[in-house]
């Protein structure tokens, strides 16, 4: 089967820039769990989307064979910098471009040196594919794309990959509830925000978990509201729009605080 590896993961640079730190330690040492996962799976592409790259008027898909560069994030610079070199799959890039309209989404691809790679993709390349053996397709976050739209976009860059008879994995890059402290804090004492948010974290996980595709449809849209979810979850529609029927389930491999905010690395049974 084409699609052999499927994963979301918090696209702060916290875990990444300071794994030492006990509070975030956990999540790292998730994403080390699921990079080992990830290497195994054998993948060609990463077809990357994250909350963190925001369009506005068109869909945007990176298309610059190779990006590189120096990366200061614009919230957490006081951590460290992010260096970068990212290998892209521009024929994938661009099929998918050419696909977009049939689902109503006009596209242009971004080619041109010191583009300004967000932080999530540089976080989740950097830990699952840190030897960069696997070219990326990066997928902006156009903020006028709802639930089902960004779905049916993960299902259309799932079937070019599929076309051109690629192995690929999916990634959605974003957190979960969104209550970040605004004082600053220990970063030993990192916890999430409150325990409310805690609990919202946790059952949706759980019902993430579960593999019942409606059920989690339905818990998405009341879960975002509540927890005040990053992007509405809509990291997770198009992950959930590539599996399509491949989805039945999943594995929490790390849960915990973002600076008060939840995050998770989760990896879909495929």
């Amino acid at each position: 089967m084409p699609l052999v590896a499927a994963f979301l993961v918090p696209g702060s640079p916290l875990h990444y820039l300071r794994p030492d730190v006990s509070a975030w330690a956990p999540l790292a040492a998730a994403f080390r769990t699921a990079a080992t996962a990830l290497r195994a799976a054998r993948p060609e592409v990463l077809i990357v989307y994250s909350t963190q790259w925001i369009a506005v008027l068109d869909e945007l898909w990176q298309t610059r064979p190779v990006v590189r560069g120096l990366h200061v994030d614009e919230n957490w610079y006081a951590f460290g910098d992010l260096p970068f070199e990212l290998r892209i799959d521009t024929v994938l890039a661009e099929a998918c471009i050419a696909a977009t309209p049939s689902i109503g989404v006009r596209s242009r691809g971004v080619n041109y040196d010191g583009f300004p790679i967000d932080t999530g993709t540089i976080v989740a390349n950097g830990f699952l594919n840190e030897d960069n053996a696997a070219s990326l397709v990066i997928a902006a976050n156009n903020v006028y794309h709802d639930w089902a739209r960004t779905e049916a976009l993960g299902a259309l860059a799932a079937a070019q990959a599929e076309l051109l008879g690629r192995r690929f994995a999916l990634v959605g890059v974003g957190g979960l509830s969104g209550t970040l402290f605004r004082h600053e804090i220990d970063p030993a004492d990192d916890h999430i925000a409150s325990s409310e948010d805690d609990a919202l974290n946790q059952s949706f996980l759980a019902t993430l978990t579960q593999g019942d595709g409606a059920a989690l449809r339905a818990a998405c849209g009341p879960y975002a509201a509540k927890a005040r979810a990053d992007m509405g979850m809509k990291h997770l529609a198009f992950v959930l729009g590539g599996l399509g029927p491949h989805y039945s389930g999943a594995t929490t491999l790390g849960y915990g605080p973002s600076y008060g905010s939840g995050a998770a690395v989760v990896q879909f049974t495929v």
